[in-house]
């Protein structure tokens, strides 16, 4: 058995596996740091948790800041005024927007340029484009990014950690100047992303509905300068498109609140697919299970009432991830669950053929960043800067609410309680707290650890294979980890931190 190092994800991670005649047959995921910003919860005003929670991450923070806010407006009962909805969805597409290409490029396709690949038809161009500080789509990434994320600001005052949203809209008007400085970042920001990453027109991608259609597109002479053509020959080339399936199952609670004028629901629509079919989605099917996570044991409890005590003697447990489940099953959340319970044709067909993998997961990514982009677009034209933004809840003495939002890597929940104006109860279940749960009350695998078990390893002494994997999940925890065998240090491995 060995440990793991994984450098380039957010946060402490530590993976175990166990490896016979170079297949890993069985997997442990462990998170290394307790958060416990629920215990800090308790006992503060009910708007805390606007200015909090947002401080538990610095790459979604605008999430959790939605999340918190979309708990409150449900216990106060106030209806957020349509354009205050918009604004508040073009901010966290902005954050989808960073997010997903700084992961996919800064973080994910930095393993092509590893010298272990140095003998493939890929390696030289993979250096010259995603080398660390280098690479010239890394650089270009980090800086269109930083432009996009101008919108966070103009909007909400600041990013990361803006604390613009509250109960009942939004804290800042904005002006018609606002505004149409917002709409031509998002214009520059498309035109970068339709030339130097797919390649095309997105009104030309968006005629794409089949797994066929697309190797077409990537097979085009003039797209060949584009990222997209050069992650699908890698894809071909190292097999990530038959690698980390996982349990496929997928949850989803809805990525983007309509306005109130456009009806009810989420643009891209919540729902859970199990064993291969989409049903309903319902909160309540959620439970936290605690029996190899080091907290209290306790029954099974739905995040409106369990609670967050640490034990840390534990002898089964070997996370401080909890591991949620949804009808008792593990389930993935993120891009690709999104789009497949959305029913968009290419990935299901893609999926259909080739099933969950690794490519998958990127692909998604792709495909939700060319969705956004117009919506984006168009909810910053219907914005009229002198309609109503804010709509006064009263105060919030006694009731509960739930937040729940699609982060950048899936699904978010923030349940609260209040009483006598003071919180008494608080529960945030993030996405990796889906995708990288450890085993549940019966044993069974969380999605992450599924996914790496049956993958061929060729050097265990750098298993870079399961990293493919691994940062598939793009997952979300410290970076700060060791290589271990048998206990003992094996290797150290230089920490990248997401930024």
């Amino acid at each position: 058995m060995i440990k793991v190092p994984f450098n380039r994800v957010e946060g402490d991670l530590d993976i175990r596996v166990e490896i016979r005649d170079g297949v890993v047959v069985d997997a442990w995921v462990s998170g290394t740091m307790f958060r416990g910003f629920e215990a800090m919860m308790k006992g503060r005003g009910p708007l805390d948790g606007l200015v909090i929670t947002p401080r538990i991450c610095g790459i979604c923070s605008t999430s959790h800041l939605h999340a918190a806010a979309l708990a409150l407006d449900q216990l106060s009962g106030v209806e957020v005024p349509a354009d205050a909805t918009r604004l508040r969805n073009v901010v966290q597409i902005a954050e989808h927007l960073q997010s997903d290409m700084r992961h996919l490029f800064l973080m994910f396709a930095v393993d092509f340029a590893d010298p272990c690949y140095q003998d493939r038809g890929f390696y030289s161009q993979a250096r010259q484009r995603y080398a660390p500080l280098q690479g010239e789509t890394a650089v270009d990434v980090v800086r269109q990014t930083r432009r996009i994320l101008e919108v966070v600001a103009i909007i909400g005052g600041q990013w990361p950690h803006s604390s613009f949203m509250v109960p009942g809209g939004i804290v800042s008007v904005p002006s018609r100047s606002d505004l149409r400085q917002c709409r031509q970042l998002v214009r520059q920001f498309r035109r970068w992303f339709e030339t130097r990453i797919l390649g095309g027109r997105l009104e030309d991608w968006q005629q794409l509905k089949t797994a066929g259609e697309l190797e077409a597109w990537c097979d085009e002479p003039q797209r060949q300068a584009a990222e997209l053509p050069l992650l699908m020959q890698i894809s071909k080339e190292l097999e990530l498109a038959a690698s980390g399936a996982g349990h496929a199952n997928f949850l989803s609670c809805g990525n983007l609140p309509l306005p109130a004028d456009e009806g009810v629901g989420h643009l891209l629509s919540a729902g859970v697919l199990l064993q291969g079919e989409v049903q309903s989605w319902d909160p309540l099917m959620i439970a936290e299970e605690v029996g190899y996570s080091r907290f209290i044991s306790e029954s099974t409890a739905s995040p409106q009432v369990a609670g967050t005590r640490p034990q840390h003697d534990k002898p089964e447990a070997y996370s401080w991830v909890k591991a949620p489940r949804y009808l008792h099953q593990p389930a993935e959340t993120g891009p690709l669950a999104e789009l497949l319970i959305a029913g968009r044709p290419l990935l299901c067909d893609w999926v259909d053929r080739s099933g969950i993998s690794v490519f998958a997961r990127e692909l998604a990514r792709l495909m939700r960043t060319a969705e956004l982009l117009p919506v984006m677009d168009r909810w910053l034209q219907e914005v009229d800067e002198t309609a109503e933004f804010y709509r006064n809840p009263g105060e919030i003495t006694d009731g509960s609410g739930i937040g729940l939002i699609q982060a950048s890597r899936g699904a978010l929940g923030h349940w609260v309680r209040v009483e006598e104006r003071r919180i008494v109860h608080y529960q945030i279940i993030t996405p990796t707290a889906w995708n990288a749960s450890p085993r549940g009350n019966a044993g069974e695998r969380g999605p992450l650890e599924q996914a790496l078990v049956g993958t061929p390893v060729a050097d265990e002494q750098h298993p870079i294979e399961l990293g493919h994997i691994v940062r598939s999940f793009d997952p979300c925890l410290v970076c700060a980890v060791h290589c271990f065998r048998n206990g003992e240090p094996r290797s150290r491995l230089r920490i990248g931190l997401r930024q």
